[in-house]
C-alpha cells in the first residue's frame, strides 16, 4: 500500500506536468489498487483473528467495495480513452522528461519483487487472497512495462504519439481488472482478485 500511494502522488504529479496521459493513467490506477489492497488488508485481519462474523461482515463490505472498485476502473477507462483520443487528434504531444522514464523504470523492477514477496507471503498465511493480490501485481508489471516502452520512445527519439498510444495499450489491462472486480462483487464465477485462481483456470 505505502508503494502504491507513493507512485500514484508522483506519477499523478509528473503525469500534469509532462502533459502525460500515460503517466497520469498509471498513477490513477495505483490509486484504485491501494483501495483494494485495503480490502485486503482487512480480510488478512480478520482472517488471522479467526473471528467468523468478522469475516462474513468484511465479505459482505468487500461485495460492496468490489463493485465500486470495479466501477471507478471502467470511469479511469473512460478517461485514458478521451485523453489519449484527444492527444492524437490534435497533435499534443507530451513533454518527455527523465523523472517519468526514471519513476517506469523503477515500478518495472520493483513490480516482480513484490510479486515474489507477495507469493511469499500468501504460501506463509495459507491465504487465497493474498495470493491473488499477487497476480494482481503482474498486471501492474504489464502496466509498468508498457508505461515505460512509451515514455523511452517518446523521451529518447522524440515520437510524440507514443505517449498517447502508450495509455490506449493499458486499456485492455485496465477494463480487465473493473470486470474482474464487478464480477466478484456480483457472485459471477471467480476471480483472480477473490480465488486466486486466474481468471477461472486452475
Amino acid at each position: 500500500m505505502a508503494w502504491n500511494v507513493v507512485e500514484a502522488v508522483v506519477s499523478v504529479g509528473l503525469g500534469i506536468y509532462y502533459n502525460s496521459t500515460a503517466l497520469a493513467a498509471f498513477g490513477f490506477d495505483r490509486m484504485i489498487e491501494t483501495a483494494a489492497a485495503v480490502i485486503l488488508a482487512w480480510r488478512l485481519i480478520a482472517e488471522y483473528r479467526g473471528d467468523a462474523g468478522a469475516e462474513e461482515e468484511v465479505e459482505r463490505v468487500e461485495k460492496k467495495a468490489s463493485f465500486w472498485v470495479g466501477v471507478t476502473f471502467f470511469l479511469l477507462a473512460a478517461y485514458v480513452l478521451y485523453e489519449s483520443l484527444e492527444g492524437l487528434i490534435t497533435k499534443s504531444p507530451a513533454r518527455p522528461g527523465p523523472w517519468g522514464v526514471a519513476l517506469a523504470a523503477l515500478s518495472a523492477a520493483v513490480m516482480p519483487i513484490l510479486w515474489r514477496m507477495k507469493l511469499r507471503a500468501a504460501d506463509a498465511v495459507g491465504s487465497s487472497a493474498m495470493r491473488s493480490e499477487a497476480a494482481e501485481t503482474v498486471i501492474c508489471a504489464y502496466l509498468s512495462f508498457i508505461l515505460l516502452a512509451g515514455l523511452l520512445l517518446n523521451y529518447l527519439f522524440g515520437i510524440w504519439w507514443a505517449d498517447p498510444v502508450a495509455a490506449l495499450a493499458m486499456l485492455y489491462f485496465i477494463i480487465r481488472e473493473g470486470k474482474e472486480a464487478i464480477d466478484e462483487s456480483r457472485g459471477k464465477g471467480c476471480s483472480c482478485r477473490s480465488c486466486g485462481c486466474n481468471g477461472g483456470k486452475r
